[in-house]
């Protein structure tokens, strides 16, 4: 078995990679390419592929989601997953987002206006730290987001630490406005409370 047998890379009859064109890919390919692997991001008209998800992860976007759907007001909408078509060249897919209700166009939507989107949330993971912390909120703060949380794990206890972010118009960068443990409660874009200790319990269960 030669070094690259297994790791399906070797049969291009199972997969073949996209070549890109000479001026990068474009938001509006990444609705057109077959064969893409779910969740591809487009960060500077380059291809990002998602590494498997870890339990961390999948259980802080639950938690982010629910806790958020279930206190945002009825003109907003929150979404688990979901690209934001930031320009031409970048369609970043955050892991939870809040933005306006009237932002639903059908069922067949694949991504959502900067301009109706009001929080974006990454939850870091080991692939993505760059990005998390600094690539992808640059460009939402450019693109008008007004506000952006991190995600990351405390290495101690194991559970999710949120920083808060908010832009500042005048300089189209987030400001730190806040670090929570155990507890996240803010009052914008609307007033939330979240158990960040609750990240491995059923929703609905003690």
């Amino acid at each position: 078995m030669s070094a690259a047998s297994g790791n399906g890379l070797e049969d291009e009859s199972a997969y073949r990679w996209p070549i890109p064109p000479a001026e990068g890919w474009t938001a509006d390919d990444l609705d057109r390419i077959p064969g893409l692997p779910p969740h591809t991001e487009l960060i500077d008209g380059s291809l990002v592929f998602m590494s498997p998800q870890t339990v961390f992860h999948g259980r802080c976007m639950r938690l982010l989601e629910n806790s958020l759907l279930e206190q945002a007001p009825l003109h907003l909408d929150v979404m688990r997953e979901m690209a934001v078509k930031l320009d031409s060249k970048n369609r970043p897919e955050p892991d939870v987002l809040v933005f306006q209700a009237e932002g639903n166009t059908g069922p067949q939507q694949t991504w959502y206006k900067p301009e109706d989107v009001l929080l974006a949330v990454e939850v870091v993971s080991l692939d993505s730290r760059e990005r998390d912390r600094e690539v992808k909120p640059r460009k939402y703060a450019q693109a008008g987001v007004p506000h952006f949380w991190r995600v990351e794990q405390d290495e101690e206890k194991g559970l999710p630490v949120v920083y808060v972010f908010e832009l500042d118009p005048a300089t189209k960068s987030y400001g730190l406005t806040g670090i929570f443990h155990d507890r996240l409660k803010v009052s914008s874009p609307f007033d939330v409370e979240i158990d960040l200790t609750a990240v491995d319990r059923r929703p609905g269960r003690p």
